[in-house]
C-alpha cells in the first residue's frame, strides 16, 4: 500500500472514530451540553438526568429552573410528577401481591370489586387483573378520560367503576392496544381492596421507602410537605408561563394512572432494581420482587404494531404490564412516558448493555421534544451508534404538528369570526343536556353570548360561538386547558335542539379530552 493511501486510510478512520463514539462513552460534561442545547432550542423551564449503568448511579443532575416565577434551580432531588412513568409502580405493587398469593394475574376483577362493569356482560365477567394493565379492553384511546381532566371534577371510584358499561367498544375485546388511564385506576382499587391499604400507602411503604426513595412521593403536590417540587409550565405565544399542577382528591380517587411524583435521583434507584431482577441493596443482598416477576411485567402482552428504522432494526413492539417494550439493534429496550398538565418525562432501560436513562422536564410542548431527543442521543452512545443530531429532528417535527394543528384552529376562529352570532336564535340552545357518563351540562345564555358549563366538571366552562351549520366553537375560560372544542347540536322539527355531540378542534389535542364520546340528550330548560 502507497504512504498516501496509507495516509489516507489513517484520516477515514480518525473521521469515523469522530462520528462514532464509543459505546458507553458519553461523559457528564457532554450531558450537560446536550442538555444545554436541548432545553434552549425547546423552551424548557427545568430538566433533569438520570443514568444507572452496570449497577451504578453515573448521572443525576438538574437544569434549568423549578418556576420561572422563582428562578429556584432544579437539582438532581427535585420532584416532578413522572404522570403515566407511575403506572409501573402500579404494576410492581400488584407483583407484590400476586407473590404472597393474595392475588393472581388472572384473578377476574369482578371477584374484587363486584360491582365492575364493562360495556357488556362478557367482558364484565372475564376481565381480568392484567387486561386492567395492559390498553386491550376494547375501548378506544383515552375512553371516560374526561372523568380525571382537567382537575376539579367531583367523578369519584364509584363513577369510574360503573361507567364503562356506557361505553361503545372501538374494538373486540383483547384483539388491539388503545391507550387508556381510568383501568389502571381500578388496578389501583383492587390494591386496596386486597391489602387493605391505599394505593398511596401501599406504594410508598411497600417501594418507596425499601428502596430509599426518600424525596418521592404518591400525594397530588398540594399535599406534598417539600420546597423541592418543580412547578409546570406551558408556552405561550413563545414565553414560558407557570400553570396550577394537576390535583387530584385521593380520598375520591387513587393515583395509580399517573399519582407519582420523583426526581433523577430516586428514579435511577428505581431503574436499578428493574434492571437487578428485583433485587437492591450494597451487595444486592435484598429482593423486592423475583425474577418470575420480572418476566412477567416485561413480557408482550398485547402487539402495538413496528415501525420500520433501518437505524435500530427493530423487529417487535408490544406492551408489557406497565412498560414499553420492543428491540433496538438486537437489545430489548423497556420504556414508558408521561405527560401530564406541564410535566413530561421518559424512562428507557436497555437490560442487555445495563443501562436506564430517565429525562424529566416541566415544560409542556418542548418537554416531549427534549426527552425523545435527550434519551436517543444518549442511547445511541451506549448503542455504538453513528451521531445523529435528534434535538433537530424533534424540533422539526415538532414544527410541523404544532403548524398543521395551527393552521386547523386558525380556519375554525376565522370561520367564527366571519359568522357572527346575529341570525342564532339562543334560546333555541338552552338548557340542560345529560351524558350517561359524564352527566349533566348547562347551555346557558349570559347576555348576548351562549355559554357551556360543566356541572360535575366545572373547569369545563367558556363561551360559545357559532361555527356553521348546528356547530358552535367553546373556548374554555382556563387556557391552559388547551383543548377547545365544537359542539355540534342535533334539532328537532322546530329547529329546538335535543342532543349535543362534541369533538376537539385541534387535530393535535391531548386524548385525554375524549369529547368524542360524549352523547348529551337534553333533559331540562
Amino acid at each position: 500500500m502507497k504512504r498516501k493511501d496509507i495516509r489516507a486510510t489513517f484520516i477515514f478512520f480518525l473521521a469515523i472514530s469522530i462520528f462514532i463514539p464509543a459505546a458507553g462513552q458519553i461523559s457528564s460534561g457532554e450531558i450537560d451540553q446536550l442538555m444545554k442545547k436541548a432545553m434552549e432550542k425547546f423552551t424548557v423551564a427545568g430538566a433533569a438526568v438520570g443514568i444507572v449503568k452496570d449497577g451504578r448511579i453515573i448521572h443525576a443532575r438538574g437544569y434549568g429552573v423549578k418556576s420561572v416565577e422563582t428562578g429556584e434551580k432544579v437539582d438532581e432531588h427535585t420532584s416532578f410528577a413522572i404522570a403515566s412513568n407511575s403506572k409501573a409502580f402500579t404494576t410492581t405493587a400488584l407483583a407484590l401481591l400476586v407473590e404472597e398469593g393474595r392475588l393472581s394475574w388472572q384473578d377476574r376483577v369482578v371477584d374484587h370489586i363486584p360491582e365492575f362493569r364493562m360495556y357488556n356482560d362478557y367482558v364484565t365477567r372475564n376481565f381480568n387483573i392484567q387486561d386492567l394493565l395492559t390498553h386491550r379492553s376494547g375501548m378506544g384511546l383515552g375512553a371516560g378520560d374526561l372523568q380525571l381532566w382537567p382537575s376539579g371534577s367531583d367523578f369519584c371510584m364509584k363513577d369510574l367503576l360503573t361507567n364503562f358499561q356506557y361505553f361503545e367498544p372501538a374494538s373486540p375485546f383483547r384483539t388491539k392496544y388503545d391507550y387508556d388511564n381510568i383501568l389502571y385506576l381500578v388496578a389501583g382499587e383492587v390494591i386496596k381492596r386486597v391489602s387493605g391499604v391505599s394505593w398511596e400507602d401501599f406504594v410508598r411503604e411497600r417501594i418507596m421507602i425499601p428502596l430509599e426513595m426518600d424525596n418521592s412521593y404518591t400525594l397530588p403536590p398540594g399535599m406534598v410537605e417539600s420546597d423541592n417540587l418543580a412547578t409546570p409550565h406551558m408556552v405561550v405565544d413563545g414565553t414560558l408561563r407557570t400553570i396550577p399542577p394537576y390535583e387530584l382528591d385521593p380520598e375520591k380517587i387513587n393515583g395509580a394512572a399517573g399519582g407519582v411524583l420523583s426526581n433523577a435521583e430516586d428514579l435511577c434507584r428505581w431503574m436499578l432494581v428493574h434492571l437487578n431482577g428485583g433485587k437492591y441493596g450494597n451487595n444486592l443482598e435484598k429482593q423486592l420482587f423475583t425474577a418470575k416477576s420480572q418476566r412477567e411485567m416485561w413480557k408482550i402482552h398485547i402487539t402495538t404494531g413496528t415501525k420500520s428504522s433501518s437505524r435500530y432494526n427493530s423487529h417487535f413492539s408490544g406492551y408489557g404490564l406497565g412498560w414499553r417494550l420492543t428491540d433496538l439493534n438486537g437489545n430489548l429496550s423497556v420504556s414508558h412516558t408521561g405527560d401530564l398538565s406541564g410535566m413530561l418525562s421518559k424512562t428507557i432501560m436497555i437490560p442487555d448493555l445495563g443501562l436506564g436513562i430517565v429525562v424529566l422536564t416541566n415544560s409542556y410542548y418542548g418537554g416531549a421534544g427534549l426527552f425523545r431527543a435527550v434519551t436517543q442521543t444518549i442511547a445511541d452512545s451506549y448503542l455504538g451508534l453513528d451521531a445523529f443530531d435528534w434535538i433537530a429532528y424533534y424540533l422539526k417535527k415538532q414544527q410541523e404538528r404544532s403548524g398543521d394543528a395551527d393552521s386547523v384552529v386558525e380556519q375554525v376562529w376565522a370561520t367564527v369570526d366571519k359568522a357572527g352570532n346575529g341570525h342564532i336564535n339562543m334560546d333555541d340552545y338552552t338548557g340542560i343536556y345529560e351524558d350517561p357518563w359524564f352527566g349533566k351540562i348547562k347551555i346557558y345564555r349570559q347576555g348576548e353570548q351562549l355559554w357551556f358549563s360543566s356541572l360535575r366538571s366545572p373547569a369545563l366552562t367558556g363561551p360559545m360561538f357559532y361555527y356553521k351549520a348546528n356547530a358552535f366553537a367553546i373556548k374554555w375560560e382556563k387556557r391552559e386547558l388547551d383543548a377547545d372544542a365544537l359542539a355540534i347540536f342535533s334539532l328537532d322539527e322546530e329547529g329546538k335542539a335535543q342532543r349535543i355531540t362534541m369533538k376537539g378542534i385541534s387535530p393535535d389535542i391531548d386524548f385525554s379530552y375524549d369529547f368524542q364520546d360524549l352523547n348529551f340528550k337534553r333533559t331540562g330548560r
